[in-house]
């Protein structure tokens, strides 16, 4: 009789913790007026600004018509690229970064439950791929967990190793890749460069653009970025000597190789490549921007 009277209790304990868990975690997942997947989404250089609304700009394809159960936001920031516009691309990139980590912390913290997905175009993918390395690499409020994905279009700071969509850019973007990479959210991290896109798109042994790349990001007045710049810097040195050193660079910077410079850069802008993202084929019968808008709607599932 002892015996069944024990077992009686540990069924009811059992019973009772499970019905607690099921409703903990249906609480959890299913928070009144919280979405399943909420997007943060960075525009680019000029798309947005600090006194005005963010334009939705190059990523309005993105996040136009996604599932219901999305909740999308555009992060307002500088948006600026030279020093004369106010904010120098530094401190322009460190304010979208803070911005996108503050819009994500304020939604977890009432909606737990909910998954962030984190889209970025340029300078806004740019913030978008700093932001998810910190948070990948465990340095960040926000846990690696709740991030389902990060699309970037147009990465100054891609890396070889990133896992890319449509026709494979070569070389990296023009700012250095990120060291460390993107941590434990690797795996959720999906980029798109056009082939002939030299903001993400920068040849390996172009070491004028490589440096030019890294004096912008480095325009960043924040002294606790101070080893990643000795690092980027170190990186560059490295591949430079390994080249055959500062006869290398000379040869980079001389009359004719400035006018060639200046003739592929008049090219490059011409052409419009950074710009045509909504009509760049990335194969199944898909542009960049209908790509990433399929994949981060896949992800409110």
């Amino acid at each position: 009789m002892q015996l069944k009277k024990i077992v009686a209790a540990a069924g009811a304990a059992i019973a009772m913790t499970a019905a607690t868990i099921t409703t903990s975690t249906a609480v959890a997942n299913a928070a009144p007026g919280c979405p399943d997947l909420y997007v943060v989404a960075i525009p680019g250089t000029w798309e947005t600004g600090k006194d005005r609304e963010p334009g939705p700009g190059m990523l309005a394809g993105v996040t136009n018509r996604l599932p219901g159960n999305t909740d999308v936001d555009y992060v307002t920031y500088a948006a600026t690229a030279f020093p004369w516009e106010g904010d120098v691309y530094g401190n322009s990139k460190r304010q979208a970064i803070s911005n996108a980590r503050g819009l994500i912390n304020a939604k977890l913290a009432s909606c737990g439950g909910t998954k962030v997905a984190i889209v970025g175009y340029s300078q806004g993918a740019d913030a978008a791929g700093d932001l998810a390395a910190e948070i990948g690499t465990g340095v960040s409020s926000v846990p690696a967990d709740k991030v389902a994905a990060v699309g970037l279009i147009s990465d100054p700071r891609r890396s070889p190793t990133d896992i890319q969509v449509g026709p494979i850019a070569q070389g990296a973007g023009a700012g250095g890749a990120r060291p460390g990479g993107f941590g434990f959210v690797s795996d959720r991290v999906r980029t798109i460069c056009a082939v002939d896109d030299l903001y993400c798109a920068t040849a390996s042994d172009d070491f004028v653009t490589r440096f030019a790349g890294f004096l912008a990001q480095s325009s960043d007045a924040n002294p606790a970025n101070l080893w990643r710049y000795q690092v980027e810097a170190g990186a560059i040195i490295g591949d430079l000597m390994s080249s055959g050193g500062v006869p290398v660079l000379q040869a980079q910077l001389s009359d004719a190789a400035n006018q060639q410079r200046a003739k592929d850069l008049e090219r490059f802008y011409r052409s419009q490549a950074h710009t045509l993202y909504g009509s760049y084929s990335v194969g199944g019968g898909h542009t960049a921007i209908s790509w990433m808008h399929n994949w981060i709607a896949q992800q409110a599932k």
